[in-house]
């Protein structure tokens, strides 16, 4: 059982790996800006 479990290890890191070259090492989304509201001074 310690040899498959070791395989599958070895396999998840080769697939991370790949991951990360076929993305540009940008695995997670990038953070959008939040809108921040801003009152109007010319409705005054």
């Amino acid at each position: 059982m310690d040899y498959i479990e070791q395989i599958l290890e070895t396999l998840n890191s080769w697939l991370k790996k790949l991951v990360e070259l076929l993305a540009g090492d940008e695995t997670e989304p990038a953070l959008e800006p939040i809108p921040v509201p801003v009152r109007d001074r010319n409705g005054r």
